[in-house]
């Protein structure tokens, strides 16, 4: 399997048994997850921002409005750091000190260029649209030339790349373990509820098919 090189960015120094390299495994993260956090330094202060992203390949997109400080700053080839986090559940040991999570996280590291060409530009809004819910973008109006001005879109090579991944049962004190406490994992996952209508929808129109076969946990694959 094809694996990331390690960096002294991406090297973990602490439990680094929990360290993974794999392309397929990070991607496999990334496409799960809904929302990255990207950090940069803007006018000489930290700031980390929420945002939603696509992958098409070894390449992270992220978009939004072309106003957004974020995406100016990016843009201008600044270092940025992506993260993005699943829980997969609540870790109880025996002892406070040793209650954990097990998750599944990736970071990212580089630089972003801002994306000027047309046809890259829509098949990222395509990704954006696909990573929420597969075959949406078959549905819905594609965006319109206003709407693609006003939106700006950055392209992060994917080359700089490592997960972190805690799984098992709690890692309690051999002298601990004869405590009367219960002790295990409670598994957490993400789940969609009933599709809720919307109120101005005309009538006749059917629940659309992405929506109505949609179900988690689920992984794009690109």
């Amino acid at each position: 399997m094809e694996r990331f090189a390690p960096t002294a960015r991406t090297t973990l120094k602490r439990l680094p048994k929990r360290a993974e390299y794999d392309r397929e495994r990070v991607y496999a993260i990334l496409d799960e997850a809904f929302i990255c956090h990207v950090g940069f330094v803007a006018d000489h202060h930290p700031v980390v921002i929420p945002t939603g992203y696509g992958r098409i390949g070894d390449v992270l997109y992220i978009h939004g409005s072309a106003a957004s400080r974020m995406l100016r700053t990016l843009g201008e080839g600044v270092d940025v750091c992506v993260t993005v986090t699943l829980v997969d559940g609540l870790v109880l040991a025996r002892s406070a000190f040793h209650h954990s999570f097990n998750y599944r996280s990736v970071v990212v590291f580089g630089r972003a260029r801002l994306v000027t060409d047309r046809d890259e530009k829509m098949a990222a809004l395509r990704a954006f649209t696909e990573h929420v819910i597969a075959g949406r973008w078959d549905e819905v109006r594609e965006p319109n030339d206003t709407e693609l001005k006003a939106t700006t879109v950055l392209a992060l090579p994917l080359e700089e790349a490592s997960a972190k991944i805690r799984t098992g049962p709690p890692i309690d004190d051999d002298a601990d373990h004869a405590l009367p406490v219960w002790a295990g994992v409670l598994p957490l996952h993400l789940a969609n509820g009933e599709p809720i209508t919307d109120e101005q929808l005309r009538p006749g129109i059917r629940l659309s098919q992405s929506v109505r076969e949609y179900r988690r946990p689920r992984q794009n694959g690109k």
